[in-house]
Formats: C-alpha cells, sequence, structure tokens
C-alpha cells in the first residue's frame, strides 16, 4: 500500500548491562557441581546481576534516557512509548507512567503507549505495537521508544545458573537501518505451565524445565512453518537468512534450535504437520543436526550470543541482545543487504518469529557507534564472589515489597548514568535518582 511509511524499523538500539556480574565456573565450585555444568553443558561464561538498588524501573530509566541522548534526539521526538518485562513490582501502576518522568523537561505528555507482560515475549509484543502505531491511522509522524527490561533470578538450584539481568531500548520509526519485513511474520499461542510467577511476594518463578524446552521447540517448528508459508520466492528455508537470532534462555538452547531449523529442512517438511512425528525424529537425531549445522551455527548464530553468554538471560531482552551481539560482530559495511531472522519466545506460552533486512540508508555508522558504548562496558564490569552474587540475591529477596525502605547497595559500583532506586516510602511511593 502506497499510503505506509517507508522502511519502517529500528533506527537505534542501545543496551544496558548491569555493572556486577559473577563468573560460571566460580559458581560451579560455589555449588559444587560436575566442572563444565554450567559453561559447557548451559554454555554460560557469565551473568549479570543488580543489588537493590535496581529494579526494572531504574533499568528502563537507564535504557530510555542513554538511547535519546546518545542518538541526540528531543523528548518531544516521541510520540509513543512501549515497555516489555515480566519483572513487575506494581500490579497497577506501569513502568511506562515511571519513565514520564524523562518527559517533564520537554513538557510533551502525548505519549501513548503502556507496559506488556507476557514471560519473555513482552519486548515484541511491544515492538509489533510500535510497528503498527507507525503503519496506523493514528500515526501522528512522530518516533516510537521500545524498551525491553528484566531482571532474571531464581531459587537456588539447577535454574539460577540461568538467571541475568539488562535491558535494550529502541528507537522506532520509517528510514530505518533495519527493516522489519512487512507480512513476513509466524505467531504460535498456547496454553502452558512451563514457566510462571504465581506468588507476588516473590522474584523467584515456578519452572518446569523439561516441558519449557519443549514448548520452545514445539513454538519454534510452528512458527518456523509459518513463516516460510508466506515467502515467495528466492530462497526457502535457513539459506533465506544470512543470521539468525533466538531467544536465548541458555545458550545451548540456541544451539539445539539452530541444529532443529536445520533438520526441518533437512527433512523437507516430512511430517512437519504431524507433531508426534517432529518430536520423534529430534528425540532420535538431536545430536546429529547439531553435528550436521555446526557450520551453519558458527556463521549465522554464534555471533549472536555474546550478551547471552557473558550477561544471562535477560528475558524480554534476550533476543534483542542477541540482535545487538549480531550487528557488532560483522564490519558495518558489509551490513547492508543482510536477512536477520529473528526467534522470540515467552513461556505461558506467545511465540513469534520475523525478519529484520538491513537496508543502506548512511545510518548504520552511527547505530552501530552508538550500540556500542553500552555493549563496551562489558569489560568494564565489577566481578563479584558466588558468596556475594548470593547473598545479593537473598537479600533482595527478603526486602521485596517492602516500605518505607532505603536501598543498602554501594551507589560506588553502579555506572555512571545509571538511574538508582534512592527509597521507598511509607506509601510504597518509588524514587529515583541517576548515579553521575
Amino acid at each position: 500500500m502506497d499510503h505506509w511509511p517507508k522502511d519502517v524499523g529500528i533506527c537505534a538500539i542501545h543496551v544496558v548491562v548491569p555493572s556486577l556480574y559473577v563468573d560460571q565456573t566460580d559458581l560451579e565450585r560455589y555449588d559444587r557441581v560436575s566442572k563444565g555444568k554450567y559453561t559447557v553443558g548451559l554454555g554460560q561464561k557469565q551473568m549479570g546481576f543488580c543489588t537493590d538498588l535496581e529494579d526494572v524501573n531504574s533499568l528502563c530509566l537507564t535504557a530510555v534516557s542513554q538511547l535519546i541522548e546518545n542518538n541526540g534526539i528531543s523528548y518531544s521526538d516521541i510520540g509513543r512509548l512501549e515497555v516489555g518485562t515480566e519483572t513487575i513490582i506494581d500490579k497497577s501502576k506501569s513502568a511506562k507512567t515511571v519513565l514520564m518522568k524523562l518527559f517533564e523537561a520537554s513538557g510533551n505528555f502525548q505519549v501513548e503507549g503502556i507496559d506488556t507482560t507476557n514471560a519473555c515475549y513482552g519486548g515484541t509484543a511491544a515492538l509489533f505495537n510500535a510497528l503498527s502505531w507507525i503503519e496506523s491511522s493514528a500515526w501522528d509522524g512522530r518516533l516510537a521508544v521500545v524498551v525491553a527490561a528484566d531482571i532474571a533470578v531464581y531459587a537456588k538450584g539447577n535454574a539460577r545458573p540461568t538467571g541475568g539481568a539488562g535491558a535494550v531500548a529502541m528507537l522506532i520509526g520509517p528510514g530505518a537501518s533495519l527493516v522489519v519485513e512487512r507480512g513476513l511474520r509466524g505467531t504460535y499461542m498456547n496454553h502452558t505451565y512451563d514457566f510462571y510467577k504465581p506468588d507476588l511476594s516473590s522474584e523467584y518463578p515456578v519452572v518446569d524445565g523439561k516441558l519449557s524446552v519443549d514448548c520452545y521447540l514445539n513454538a519454534l517448528d510452528r512458527c518456523y512453518e509459518s513463516y516460510l508459508s508466506k515467502c515467495r520466492g528466492g530462497d526457502v528455508g535457513l539459506n533465506r537468512f544470512d543470521s539468525f537470532v533466538f531467544h536465548a534462555p541458555y545458550c545451548k538452547l540456541v544451539r539445539k534450535s539452530l541444529a532443529r531449523l536445520y533438520m526441518n529442512d533437512f527433512v523437507n517438511g516430512v511430517g512437519a504437520n504431524d507433531e508426534n512425528h517432529r518430536h520423534q525424529n529430534w528425540a532420535d537425531a538431536e545430536k546429529t543436526f547439531v553435528e550436521l549445522s555446526k557450520t551453519v551455527f558458527e556463521d549465522k548464530t554464534e555471533p549472536s550470543l555474546l550478551l547471552a553468554s557473558r550477561v544471562g538471560n535477560t528475558y524480554t531482552a534476550s533476543v534483542y541482545s542477541g540482535l545487538a551481539s549480531y550487528l557488532l560482530s560483522v564490519p558495518h559495511e558489509r551490513l547492508p543487504g543482510k536477512r536477520i531472522g529473528v526467534f522470540s519466545y515467552g513461556s505461558g506460552l506467545a511465540s513469534s518469529m520475523y525478519s529484520i533486512r538491513v537496508v543502506d540508508n548512511g545510518g548504520l555508522p552511527g547505530l552501530i557507534g552508538n550500540l556500542k558504548k553500552g555493549v563496551d562496558r562489558l569489560d568494564k564490569r565489577m566481578r563479584l564472589t558466588p558468596e556475594q552474587f548470593v547473598n545479593v540475591l537473598d537479600f533482595r529477596q527478603k526486602s521485596l515489597h517492602r516500605a518505607p525502605y532505603v536501598p543498602v547497595g554501594d551507589r560506588g559500583q553502579l555506572f555512571p548514568s545509571t538511574w538508582f532506586l534512592s527509597g521507598i516510602d511509607e506509601m510504597h511511593r518509588r524514587f529515583y535518582e541517576r548515579n553521575e
């Protein structure tokens, strides 16, 4: 349709990583598990985490403010702001309303959008909402911002090494360098209890690990089948993509996911509509296809795992951290023309697959340069011991929902320009300041 804005997609990306991390080899020794259980078995190297100074609101404040500042735009230029998160700290007040604090000086209070929640899928739903707004009659010509942020923490046990924390903020508009391809989207939704958070007094989820992996892989099959059915002409299958990024609960599952798509291509649709046959094929051939797809994985997907391996699972931000990692792995002059496949999964469950086309419009050098500002902080983080990590998580759990409350975390450990929780009053009202 001629009236659609041209090249709608992602104009800029900013990544926020916590200033603290624990090394997974240290955690293996502390937990007294076999060497390599977390580093080889899960594919994880490090895990970022936050003290009581940071919550989902502060992560979002940091991500949005730094995105705006790095790209030299005004808050008046923003007409929609969407938040995707599952780290809920209030049953009514959205994180988006807290972010309006950033807009006060500009006098811009006409900003649509609120929070979207469904496990790790919220960031993708928020992105789709922003894209739809720009392509709708409601669009007023301004830009949109999408921020996905979460703090992933688990009770002591097998799931704890798959935690993490972080945020990704994206500037959405026409004339983008990363164009979301219109009409190419596969979605699969279903009702499951693979991962959920019924206890509002705790940050910890209830997890059925085996069921969650099965649900993830089944959703991947369904979305891939749906996406490919909408393609017209050219390569069909993995050959269609120069890169493929996945939601990454842990890196080893991403490795298996790429092999899963490779297998689906290999069997060329045999049993594609028979779920039992598909799962039987996988059970029999997983190791074989992981090995057969090794070169494809190294080329198309491994570069997207930089942040996932060193920060951990960031829930709604995870797949967009993968996108950011891939963009930094390729010289920007070689990016134009590449097609990136994206698979987003959220337990419960909601999932989608879509694709991004990189276009040469002069904006890529700036996008990559600004993106590096956040990712370069990986090497400036502070490594804490497993004992310190456990103490932080225990203290977060004990202090959850306390009011009045003043955080005890060390502000000196925060990166510059980080927003933090300065206090909670007796009415549970939260107050934030910026670390300069």
